[in-house]
């Protein structure tokens, strides 16, 4: 008895579990060594030594170098200055610094002749692309988005046709750096885009204000805005929400589209490809990225998963360089076919440009 006991107790420790199954993902642990956290850039050696690295001061005696307020006020003030006289005209403006706004960003710094100002109106950049879903830190993203994160040099966790970054931080955080480094990028943070400049039929800069202002004109007299011109506009303020799609909400104001029938309900296979498909310059000089190509589109949601808004933003700067008359990605004639009118979903065909 005691023996078939052992066996009964044996057989249901070792019973596969629920999280086993393929239907739920895949098992949190495996021994395939090809489904190891990797990527393609070589990774820093890991110092298992438990002696701690000499630091080039002594902590039991730290004493700051002097320095006066006023220094202080004068650094921050003028740096902001300036970058806001230099940016004044640029070449391309980025509304929204989330996964799309931020890929884009990117993929255009490349080429240092471009000067890129990114509007956000958060004080964090980032958007959405700081979890997973719903408070969950695991970012998944299908293939072949992870190119992309090989590119960039993010680690992640390889599955069959998809892979998972260990937190969405850790996505954001790495395109940031190496974003807010090159010399040709200002990121505005806090402050939000009231407007767009519209001459002649084609968007030419937007309306800006600091994002505080914007949620107190109610409350407060006049406050009158600034702005920034732009030879491009690139709006990825993504789905619909108190500062969501303003891009091409305002748009739609000014009656340069027909129809912003939001997007619609969630469906993961069809919404990402439709993303990319459909991200384009929508009206002379503006582009739209991201989940807001959802909004305009009518096309679906596709919850926690981000391979599209990492491509549908490399996609947004190959347009921009089109449109700025520079060689791009989508003239080459390997993507060409994306652009093609029988690619084009049958709500866009609402929102054909108006003539002004």
């Amino acid at each position: 008895m005691a023996s078939m006991a052992s066996a009964a107790l044996t057989a249901k420790i070792n019973k596969p579990s629920f999280l086993d199954s393929p239907i739920y993902g895949a098992p949190l642990t495996t021994s395939n060594p090809t489904r190891s956290v990797s990527y393609k850039q070589p990774k820093p050696a890991i110092s298992m030594s438990a002696t701690p690295t000499p630091l080039p001061y002594d902590l039991n005696n730290i004493k700051f170098d002097p320095i006066r307020e006023s220094i202080v006020s004068r650094e921050m003030t003028r740096r902001y200055m300036t970058d806001m006289i230099t940016f004044a005209d640029t070449d391309v403006v980025i509304i929204g610094a989330g996964s799309a706004g931020l890929s884009c960003a990117y993929e255009l710094s490349k080429n240092p002749n471009i000067n890129i100002a990114i509007i956000e109106q958060s004080v964090s950049p980032g958007g959405g692309a700081w979890l997973g879903g719903q408070l969950f830190s695991a970012m998944v993203v299908r293939k072949p988005a992870h190119r992309f994160l090989d590119e960039i040099g993010v680690a992640y966790d390889e599955q069959d046709n998809y892979v998972v970054i260990k937190h969405a931080a850790l996505f954001t955080s790495t395109i940031m750096s190496k974003l807010l480094a090159k010399p040709n990028v200002k990121l505005f943070n806090a402050v939000c885009a009231e407007d767009l400049i519209v001459k002649s039929g084609r968007v030419s800069g937007v309306v800006t204000n600091w994002a505080l202002v914007s949620m107190n004109h109610d409350t407060q007299s006049c406050m009158d805005p600034n702005v920034m011109e732009a030879k491009v506009v690139v709006s990825s303020c993504g789905h619909d929400g108190p500062f969501g799609a303003t891009g091409v909400k305002r748009l739609l104001d000014i009656g340069m589209i027909k129809n912003v029938p939001g997007m619609s309900a969630l469906d993961m296979n069809s919404a990402e490809d439709a993303i990319v498909r459909l991200t384009r310059e929508v009206v002379p000089g503006m582009v739209v990225t991201g989940m807001e190509v959802a909004e305009i589109d009518g096309s679906p949601r596709m919850g926690p998963t981000f391979g599209a808004m990492m491509l549908s933003g490399q996609k947004a700067a190959h347009l921009a360089l089109r449109a700025l008359g520079l060689d791009n990605a989508l003239d080459d004639g390997s993507v060409k076919e994306m652009l093609q009118p029988e690619f084009i979903l049958a709500s866009a065909e609402d929102n054909e440009i108006v003539d002004a």
